[in-house]
C-alpha cells in the first residue's frame, strides 16, 4: 500500500469509529469513501455492527455494500440519516467542500443534507486556502441545453469544459445527467455566489460546491516524529 493509500486507510477507520449498530449510514462514492464502506462490511461480518442500513450514494457505491453484505435501503424509508461518511476533492478552513469527481455529487448532496453527523475522510493534499484553486468545480445538467450554459459559466470566471467518459461520449451520472467541469484559476473569491448564480440557471440540476454544510473532516496525516 502506498503512503497516500496507507493514510485514506488510516483516516477512513477513524471515520468509521463513529458508526454504531442500530445506525442509518450514508455510504459515500470514491476511492476514500470505499475504504470506509470496506471497513463498516468487515465490522459487520465480525459481529462488531449489526441491525445497520446503508444509503448508497451511487450505484458503485450500491454495488460495492452489496458484495460486502450491507443491508441497503432508501431516503423514502429513512429519510434522517444518522452518519454519512464521504470524500472530498478539496476543503476550504471554513469545511466548505468541492466535490463530484467521481459524478455522483447530486445524490451525495441529497444525502448529506439529510444527514445528522457529515463525515468528510480526505488526505492532507486535499486542504486548500480556497475552493476551485486545484481542481474544476463539477456541474450537473441537464443534457436538453447543456450547451447555453457556457458562456454565462465563462462570464463567472470559468473554463468549463463537457466532461466525456472512455468512449468519448458525455459522461451520464446515475441521474442521467451531464456533468460540466469548470476550472478557476487562481480559485473562487466568493464560492456563494457562483453557487447561487449557477443553481439560478434553468436546466442545472446541481453543483460540486458544498457550501455551510459543516462536516466533521478527518484527515489523514504523516504521523509526526
Amino acid at each position: 500500500m502506498g503512503a497516500q493509500s496507507e493514510l485514506k486507510q488510516r483516516a477512513a477507520e477513524e471515520a468509521v469509529a463513529h458508526v454504531r449498530s442500530g445506525m442509518v449510514l450514508g455510504l459515500g462514492t470514491g476511492s476514500t469513501a470505499a475504504l470506509a464502506v470496506e471497513a463498516i462490511g468487515r465490522k459487520l461480518a465480525a459481529g462488531e455492527l449489526a441491525s445497520i442500513v446503508g444509503i448508497p450514494t451511487s450505484t458503485r457505491t450500491r454495488d460495492q455494500a452489496r458484495a460486502l453484505g450491507i443491508p441497503l435501503t432508501t431516503l423514502e424509508e429513512h429519510p434522517v440519516v444518522d452518519v454519512t461518511i464521504d470524500g472530498a476533492d478539496e476543503v476550504d478552513p471554513r469545511g466548505n467542500l468541492v466535490k463530484g469527481g467521481g459524478g455522483a455529487l447530486l445524490w451525495e448532496k441529497i444525502v448529506a443534507a439529510a444527514t445528522t453527523l457529515y463525515i468528510i475522510v480526505v488526505d492532507e493534499s486535499k486542504l486548500v486556502d480556497r475552493l476551485g484553486a486545484g481542481f474544476a468545480v463539477p456541474v450537473e445538467v441537464m443534457p436538453f441545453g447543456w450547451g447555453t450554459h457556457l458562456e454565462p459559466m465563462r462570464s463567472l470566471g470559468g473554463q468549463p469544459v463537457l466532461r466525456r467518459d472512455d468512449a468519448g461520449e458525455p459522461y451520464l451520472t446515475d441521474g442521467g445527467h451531464y456533468i460540466i467541469d469548470v476550472s478557476f484559476p487562481g480559485g473562487l473569491e466568493d464560492p456563494q455566489s457562483v453557487d447561487r448564480a449557477l443553481r439560478d440557471r434553468p436546466g442545472i440540476v446541481e453543483t460540486g460546491l458544498f457550501l455551510g454544510m459543516k462536516p466533521r473532516v478527518i484527515v489523514g496525516r504523516v504521523p509526526q516524529g
